[in-house]
């Protein structure tokens, strides 16, 4: 979640008057196609959050991802390009109400807490309430550095621990940079990458010492796993030294990295034990699933190439975080029934699935970041939630998952991805657990008899939905509602020699 946009639950911190003639609080945009954005702070905080934990554990989601907690900019930016309805990284005007526009990494943004509620009492709330966290972090980037009519404060500027200036961009173009001459302008890169923000320096240890202790810090405070933000802006080399420093710490670390391609040899060096071993936003899947599901209505067999179950880039397929959509792309452009079928898919299919904010309703699909994505969703909508189709059959789908080793850890092997049809096993075999699932899905408008007489497991299934008993000899009979989806266990060692085969070929 965009933490600013989910729910105002303490109004005390929302600083209504920040930012003086370049303030900072509800900064409306023209609308584009009818639908207005917003580039400021709404009010949204670490208490709307807490408020409604156990809304999102209800839903059957285990972590939260939040956006960046750091402090941000007190203005909004006064540099840069002007915004418009399909710009991206134009930021004239914008405030940080993201959280991508660190100026203290160590100090949290005024925004975000209450009094009683800092980031540490956060995650014990989260945790009190079956909730993990997931930290935004970013390793490439400051604000906005250049560009502005006037020097303003805090733009370029990086502050420590006890609040000193360490670099300082001092609204020059990367050009004009003098690392070697000025101590503030070593932080930074001599050349420009995104929009006008202050490029950090991958070959600086000091920009990396300043990033792994702050990073240690709030990690320290209650953080379970990373989402490392712009992650193919930096070296390899210097992702593989961040994870072994915070690793060495916490080992075992979960990260996942956004690196924005949408060919999987790009993003999947990451993943390599060699170079940090970071798994990566399945960028590939994503597009595959955004035609599957949204209005291109391609079949089932597009996401085929995606899933690389066998002989593909990634150290591990199954630790990719899948979605469909996030803050940086226009949302699912679906009807109620795409949604809900891409959500069967994301919950049963190999990866962790991570749902953006609001997708639980369909909340402002379609719309890119400057036309309604990232707008405030509200406790209004909360509250209204549970009665859409979309949430309930969400709901439905990944608290299965929940319950279902098999669904979230188990080997995948597809029997069938092609048309509006797809079916599917996961295995999964380890400690003396046995538990496979057979995933029927139908993205057709009416029901349909999915018949599989190929790699069967007879015996005894059950529905995992109902808990009948669905006996099984030569082959698979079964009906799937329109726009469904159908599991059945088999909670015993496979045995059939077809199978067995198959699966040890998909292991290797």
């Amino acid at each position: 979640m965009v933490t600013d946009r989910f729910v105002n639950g303490d109004p005390g911190n929302d600083h209504l008057d920040q930012g003086g003639a370049h303030r900072t609080f509800d900064l409306p945009l023209p609308p584009c196609d009818g639908v207005s954005g917003n580039i400021g702070y709404l009010g949204g905080d670490f208490r709307g959050l807490l408020d409604n934990a156990g809304y999102i554990r209800d839903l059957g989601f285990t972590a939260v991802w939040l956006t960046p907690i750091v402090d941000n900019p007190d203005q909004a930016f006064t540099g840069g390009d002007p915004v418009t309805c399909d710009g991206f990284l134009t930021d004239r005007g914008k405030t940080g109400y993201h959280g991508y526009w660190g100026v203290n990494f160590y100090r949290l943004d005024e925004h975000l807490p209450s009094p009683g509620l800092d980031f540490a009492a956060l995650n014990r709330g989260l945790k009190a309430r079956g909730l993990k966290t997931v930290l935004d972090v970013v390793g490439n980037h400051g604000s906005p550095a250049f560009t502005m009519p006037e020097a303003q404060p805090q733009f370029g500027q990086v502050f420590d621990a006890q609040g000193r200036l360490v670099a300082d961009h001092q609204n020059l173009p990367p050009q004009r940079l003098d690392p070697a001459g000025n101590p503030l302008h070593r932080f930074y890169n001599t050349a420009p990458d995104l929009a006008q923000l202050g490029d950090f320096a991958a070959d600086n240890p000091e920009v990396m010492d300043y990033l792994v202790g702050a990073y240690l810090h709030w990690i320290g405070q209650g953080v379970d796993a990373l989402r490392i933000d712009t992650i193919r802006h930096q070296p390899l080399p210097f992702w593989k030294a961040f994870a072994d420093r915070v690793r060495a710490r916490h080992p075992g670390m979960y990260m996942f990295g956004e690196a924005f391609d949408y060919e999987a040899a790009n993003i999947a060096p990451f993943t390599l034990p060699e170079n940090g071993g970071i798994s990566v936003l399945d960028f590939p899947m994503k597009q595959a699933m955004a035609e599957v599901f949204g209005r291109p209505r391609a079949g089932f067999e597009r996401l085929a190439p995606a899933l690389h179950l066998e002989g593909g880039p990634y150290a591990n397929p199954y630790e990719l975080a899948t979605f469909y959509d996030n803050h940086d792309m226009p949302r699912l452009d679906a009807d109620d029934a795409g949604f809900i079928d891409a959500h069967n898919w994301l919950f049963t299919a190999r990866g962790i699935p991570v749902v953006y904010y609001g997708s639980e309703v369909g909340f402002m699909r379609g719309r890119a970041e400057h036309g309604g994505n990232r707008n405030y969703f509200g406790q209004e909508r909360i509250d209204a939630a549970a009665a859409h189709p979309i949430h309930r059959n969400l709901r439905r789908i990944a608290r299965l998952r929940g319950e279902s080793p098999a669904l979230q850890r188990g080997l995948q092997f597809n029997l069938r991805l092609a048309g509006d049809e797809a079916a599917f096993y996961r295995v999964y075999q380890k400690d003396g657990v046995h538990q496979t699932a057979l995933v029927l899905l139908n993205k057709g408008d009416a029901p349909r008899t999915i018949v599989l007489d190929e790699y069967v497991q007879r015996g005894r299934w059950r529905d995992a939905f109902d808990g009948g008993v669905v006996r099984v000899r030569d082959r698979v009979a079964v009906e799937v509602p329109a726009h469904g989806v159908r599991v059945l266990f088999h909670d015993r060692p496979l045995t059939e020699p077809a199978l067995r085969r198959r699966l040890k070929e998909l292991m290797r």
